[in-house]
């Protein structure tokens, strides 16, 4: 069945649309699109690394002109991530956003991502679940990476590398919190805007009327003469009032507490107090006791035997690595001095069998050319102004196999210190006589 290619994978996406025809109602092509869609979108997200599988749901509202709010459309995506490959917040993310890219009107906040083993990566609001523990441990590791270095740098400094151990942990507030804060200002040196004075006076006399109530609650008649005086001011004065807004936003990330523990090498510290490496760790690490932070420090004698092991292990494996670089060496040597002499050899070889490349028709040549200079020779000589020549002796003449001999070991000297330049004549004075 599998050699046969089944079961055969079902069509999807775009392919769906291929078999609606003319009579296909308008639901159905409805239906048909956001499926072809849905198919697209399985496919290009099963393209991410780390994704094995995944099916997409999409909810897309039918447009109806006589409605006035329009539903908005929403999706759902199931993933399958692979073996060993959990998928982060990068990989959520990009799902979202791709789902709400492809399909008109949706809004990533309405897409929701889930993996199949149960877990909701990310929900309506857009935001992946797992993106803010990953974002707070990601800052969280990165901060004590960078205290414990700056920290493991200053002790190398006091107590050599390898003598001491930083250990930091931070407790960081991710909270953003948002403060305003309005005041009201006037400036004394402006005028008002507007200002008003109301002044009462009063001035006479006049008899009192009255009397004093007797024991049965009867008014006594009594009477009274007297002068009064009445003054009174009121003003009205509206300032030009300014208004302070002030709104501040606290960044999230700040130290809510923190712990550090510093352990030195006892027998590399002597002479070192701890106190003092205590205060100065305390300053360069912003410790503040009344935020709760806590610090120690611990002199105990470290353990080297690993250290010595590895040390140990490190030099022989240098040692055998030069030694095998030596025999690497020697082996290179050995072969490049075989190569030449092999090249030297067949250098001799070729020399001989240049020597012996000689053709009796070329010797011949070699021989006429010869005989041809010796005759220009003699004729040169015989030019000369005659000089007194001795006669040989009749039996000093040479003999022609004697002659020839000599041509031909005069020949054999040519050939053996110029064999090509020979050759090369030889060849084109023939070619030149064909």
């Amino acid at each position: 069945m599998s050699a046969e290619g089944l079961p055969a994978e079902s069509q999807s996406g775009y392919s769906l649309l291929d078999k609606q025809g003319i009579t296909t109602s308008e639901f159905m092509q409805h239906v048909g699109y956001q499926r072809a869609l849905e198919g697209e979108l399985s496919k290009t997200i099963k393209a991410i690394d780390g994704v094995k599988a995944a099916t997409v749901h999409l909810v897309i509202p039918q447009k109806d002109i006589f409605a006035n709010d329009r539903s908005k459309p929403s999706a759902s995506v199931l993933v399958v991530s692979e073996p060993g490959k959990p998928l982060n917040q990068g990989h959520v993310q990009a799902i979202v956003h791709l789902v709400a890219s492809s399909v008109e009107g949706l809004e990533p906040e309405d897409v929701t991502v889930a993996g199949s083993d149960g877990r909701v990566l990310s929900t309506g609001d857009g935001e992946s679940l797992g993106a803010n523990a990953d974002i707070r441990a990601q800052q969280t590791a990165q901060f004590e990476q960078r205290m414990n270095t700056a920290l493991q740098r200053m002790l190398d400094s006091v107590v050599g590398p390898g003598n001491s151990v930083v250990q930091t942990s931070a407790e960081l507030d991710f909270d953003e919190t948002e403060t305003k804060t309005q005041r009201y200002t006037a400036d004394p040196d402006v005028p008002p805007i507007s200002q008003s004075t109301e002044r009462e006076t009063y001035t006479g006399t006049g008899g009192m009327t009255g009397g004093v109530l007797g024991p049965d609650n009867i008014q006594v008649p009594g009477g009274g003469t007297g002068n009064g005086e009445y003054t009174s001011t009121k003003e009205t004065r509206n300032n030009a009032v300014g208004t302070v807004t002030e709104t501040r936003k606290s960044a999230p990330g700040t130290i809510r507490r923190l712990s550090v523990s510093v352990l030195i090498n006892r027998n590399a510290a002597a002479g070192i107090n701890n106190a003092d490496v205590q205060q100065m760790v305390a300053t360069a690490a912003g410790i503040d006791p009344e935020r709760g932070d806590q610090i120690s420090v611990t002199a105990m004698p470290f353990d080297t035997t690993a250290a010595e092991e590895a040390d140990r292990a490190e030099r022989e494996a240098a040692a055998a690595e030069r030694r095998e670089q030596i025999i690497a060496w020697a082996k290179t040597g050995a072969l490049a001095l075989a190569v030449l002499v092999v090249l030297f050899m067949a250098w001799r070889a070729s020399r001989r069998s240049r020597r012996a490349a000689l053709s009796e028709e070329e010797l011949a040549r070699i021989e006429e050319m010869q005989a041809e200079l010796e005759q220009a020779r003699l004729a040169l000589t015989s030019a000369e102004p005659p000089t007194q020549v001795l006669e040989p002796a009749p039996d000093s003449e040479p003999t022609p196999e004697e002659k020839r001999e000599l041509r031909r070991r005069e020949l054999s000297e040519m050939v053996a210190q110029q064999p090509e330049d020979v050759a090369n004549l030889l060849r084109t004075w023939i070619a030149d006589r064909r």
